[in-house]
């Protein structure tokens, strides 16, 4: 597609040098292109379509990269990649040796810090600014903040801070209502219901104080309003309490008044730090995004017409798989509630709430609070299921250890993404829980190798009682059959032999079993019987099994979905410590690599850290020199 005005725009130089009326027309083109990218790649878009205004705006009116831009978070930020110098580049967004999906560091200069997960932008802002007044550089530095981040108390503590020390920074509220489910808390309330009867009054002598270009559009949008009034202030908000000279609300998609605002900011020299609050709406100017539930906050490639995704399996996720078992149990169990982190959706939640409204509990953007009110209700008796992504759980890790395992307390921890994520890259891997888990006393941790064996792990957890207990699972579909199965609780602490061999043991945790099942039919090719075995739990460690594996067999191969320090470092540890019979056996794990995966699919990022079925051929047949095989002519038979 041609674009009269973006094609001239490669850096927010091409753009500066275009006239104000010009700017509606390059959001309008920017918004479709990015519509037509995501529409091809992937990716979150509701987001990005909500800022594309403010984006040109900011682009224009600043010096970027100079002036300092921050994205809180990365997910919204296709246009600004567009426009700083990647647009060419875009159609390469969340592939392999492409565009990150979140803003990096070493993709630009206009990404002066990454961005992926919520609530830094303040305080890594403050921190440059800080770093700026040091080295006398009056560079701006200005952070978009969405309203959900005001959830998490790592942006209060910047804007605690920021305001004590007044730092002209510049925090900018991208308020929409809507961070990936419907926000929640006081703070969402506030931002949505707070209203003043001084408010026209003292609001239009703020506005009168502060700018001499306002469009009356933009005043009768201030004070006629009702989505707007409520921000309208009566002697102070809480952002001025903060310390900040508060500003707004103004109409985010009004690209006129946005620039007009921005030009004032930026050339009133304030004794104090700047907040401006904007109104946008997730997925504006797409009609399909802004009917969808989470206004197309992820989404797989779709028809631009229809909006409907070009591939969906019919099978069903790991996520929709815990919900649909912890709605089962707590059908039988009045004790059972669940929480997340602002992502009901995305841990599959949501059909939970359906049904068990006064037994659900989302949180917003507060992981660490999620995990300290498990701990509190379980005092109570309660059983509780902290759904939360592995890479979100990292956040609350002080709490897992002082509010939860250090007073025994059983909470449930449902472990969502664990292990790569593809397309989400290393920001939201989830690579290092069941080291940083597992390293805690009074913890039981499991890894299911298939859907099945995660039924049966949840519904063991219901009866865990005397113990903080975690069960992990990967993001994507499985197989899931349910004929001639059983779905009784599992022994905790015991795994299973999948098949008997020889020589060899292959040692699984976690869903890496079906491709260790494949790397054993392409051994048998060639005479080499592996035994396969499923762990199933890391701690407590099947001792038991371990020893059986050892006796029996020359050579021992551990399997993981984790970093280093984890399930592999419990096998050595017993068998080199706690283990009293002397040990010949030859020991290798396969572990993550000590380095961060790139994005790329899913199965090109397990090839790349040689977790694939050939790789784990080719790692068994270097045990044995006299039987190393060509692996593709192998795999071309399976």
């Amino acid at each position: 597609m041609d674009y009269k005005f973006l094609d001239k725009i490669n850096f927010p130089s091409d753009l500066r040098k275009f006239k104000k009326n010009d700017l509606k027309f390059i959001a309008e083109e920017l918004r479709k292109k990015t519509i037509e990218t995501v529409s091809k790649t992937g990716g979150h878009l509701g987001a990005g379509l909500g800022v594309v205004e403010l984006t040109v705006a900011l682009h224009y009116v600043f010096n970027t990269p100079r002036d300092k831009l921050l994205w809180d978070v990365g997910h919204q930020t296709y246009p600004h990649k567009i426009i700083t110098g990647r647009k060419k580049k875009i159609n390469t967004l969340r592939k392999k040796d492409g565009l990150y999906g979140f803003v990096r560091r070493s993709e630009s200069e206009y990404d002066p810090f990454g961005t992926a997960h919520s609530s830094t932008a303040v305080s890594a802002g403050l921190g440059i600014k800080i770093g700026k007044d040091i080295k006398k550089d009056d560079a701006n530095v200005i952070c978009v903040v969405g309203d959900g981040a005001l959830s998490a108390g790592l942006t209060y503590e910047g804007l605690n801070n920021a305001g004590s020390l007044n730092r002209r920074l510049i925090v900018i509220l991208n308020d929409n209502k809507m961070s990936i489910d419907k926000p929640v808390g006081a703070m969402s309330t506030y931002l949505t219901k707070l209203l003043s009867s001084k408010s026209y009054s003292n609001l239009r002598k703020l506005v009168k104080r502060f700018s001499k270009s306002f469009s009356d559009n933009l005043s009768n949008t201030l004070y006629k309003t009702e989505e707007y009034s409520k921000a309208i202030i009566s002697g102070g908000t809480l952002f001025e309490e903060l310390g900040f000279y508060y500003l707004g609300p103004i109409d985010g998609h009004n690209i006129g008044d946005l620039t007009n605002v921005l030009e004032n900011i930026r050339d009133n020299k304030f004794d104090k730090p700047i907040f401006l609050h904007c109104i946008t709406k997730k997925g504006k100017g797409y009609k399909p995004a802004e009917k969808s539930d989470d206004k197309f906050h992820g989404i797989e490639s779709f028809d631009i017409k229809t909006g409907v995704v070009v591939k969906k399996s019919n099978l069903k996720t790991y996520s929709e798989v815990f919900g649909d078992t912890l709605i089962q149990e707590a059908k039988n169990d009045e004790k059972i509630v669940a929480i997340t982190a602002a992502m009901m959706s995305g841990t599959g939640l949501k059909q939970f709430k359906d049904k068990f409204e006064n037994r659900f509990f989302d949180v917003g953007i507060a992981e660490q609070h999620a995990v300290t009110m498990a701990a509190g209700m379980a005092t109570e008796g309660f059983k509780p299921y902290v759904a939360i992504y592995s890479t979100f759980l990292q956040r609350a890790y002080d709490q897992i250890i002082h509010d939860v395992a250090l007073q025994n307390l059983p909470v449930r921890f449902a472990i969502d993404r664990a292990g790569q994520v593809g397309s989400d890259g290393p920001t939201h891997a989830g690579s290092f829980d069941i080291a940083y888990l597992s390293t805690l006393p009074n913890f039981i941790i499991m890894a299911p190798s298939t859907q099945i064996e995660l039924i049966k792990m949840i519904k063991s957890s219901v009866y865990i009682n005397d113990c903080p207990s975690a069960f992990r699972y990967p993001r994507g579909a499985g197989a899931l059959d349910t004929n001639n199965q059983s779905f009784d609780e599992i022994t905790i602490g015991k795994g299973y032999i999948v098949k008997e061999g020889n020589e060899v043991a292959i040692l699984n945790l976690g869903t890496r079993l079906d491709t260790c099942i494949e790397a054993c039919k392409i051994l048998e090719t060639k005479n080499i019987y592996p035994t396969l075995a499923d762990a199933r739990f890391v701690k407590p460690l099947d001792t038991e099994l371990i020893n059986s594996l050892i006796d029996s067999h020359k050579y021992l191969i551990t399997i993981e979905e984790g970093s280093i320090g984890g399930f592999a470092s419990h096998v050595l540890n017993y068998i080199h410590n706690i283990r009293l019979k002397k040990n010949s056996t030859i020991i290798k794990n396969i572990i993550f690599p000590d380095r961060f995966i790139e994005h790329m699919k899913p199965e090109e990022q397990y090839c790349d850290i040689n977790m694939d079925t050939e790789s784990i051929v080719k790692k068994i047949c270097e045990l044995f020199d006299d039987k190393i095989i060509n692996i593709e002519s192998f795999t071309s038979k399976i």
